[in-house]
């Protein structure tokens, strides 16, 4: 399976002719030339994550193509056909298994609202938790795409979400708010976490692609 990391926090898998997208958001260029999209995975609601113009634009070149997230996206997503996905829910697309994890938004601030979110396993490798420091407990993760900038985000949790995964591989993501220099500290950081486990951190920039 090949992961490709596109702007901030937008992911795009694809396996054996087969491709799927993850939190096609704001900062996310158009995601044009897939091939056998079968799904569309929305963490959660948050602009950065989705946004309509990115799912007409995927409809539009794939009809029929389903799109999954919590309750909350499906409310902010009304104009779409999303079904609800909770944690502990498993979906199989094509080649891709899917497993999700956790529910609930990582704490911005006391004065917002807290919503829903789930992190997803994809064949039991790659695991991804949206805005979340959820572990996929019971899961021996190849690959984590690991969160390294956001208002709810202080690097040292970074660090310590990675220690608590244990990962093989972790490249960041949720990334586009950051400074050439805080991206380069905060990949440093997660460099140092991922090697206390013995696992490696993969550089990952717009555009490029790992396999796992």
């Amino acid at each position: 399976m090949q992961v490709t990391k596109r702007e901030h926090a937008s992911l795009v898998l694809t396996e054996a002719g087969h491709t799927l997208v993850i939190d096609p958001g704001v900062f996310t260029s158009p995601l044009e030339e897939l091939t056998g999209l079968v799904g569309v995975v929305i963490t959660h609601e948050h602009p950065d994550h989705w946004t309509p113009e990115h799912l007409t634009r995927l409809q539009k070149a794939h009809p029929g193509v389903p799109i999954y997230g919590p309750e909350g996206v499906q409310k902010a997503a009304a104009g779409f056909d999303v079904t609800a996905v909770h944690p502990g829910d498993t979906l199989d697309l094509g080649p891709f298994h899917l497993e999700f994890f956790g529910g609930k938004h990582a704490e911005i601030h006391s004065s917002i609202p807290i919503v829903d979110n789930v992190g997803v396993l994809v064949n039991d490798a790659f695991f991804y938790p949206g805005d979340s420091y959820t572990v996929p407990k019971g899961a021996h993760v190849a690959l984590l795409a690991a969160p390294v900038g956001a208002p709810w985000l202080k690097i040292s949790e970074a660090i310590d979400y990675v220690l608590a995964v244990k990962p093989a591989r972790v490249f960041a993501t949720h990334d586009m708010t950051l400074s050439v220099a805080g991206k380069q500290m905060g990949d440093a950081r997660l460099t140092w976490a991922v090697e206390q486990n013995g696992g490696a951190f993969v550089d990952l920039g717009p555009g490029d692609s790992t396999e796992v």
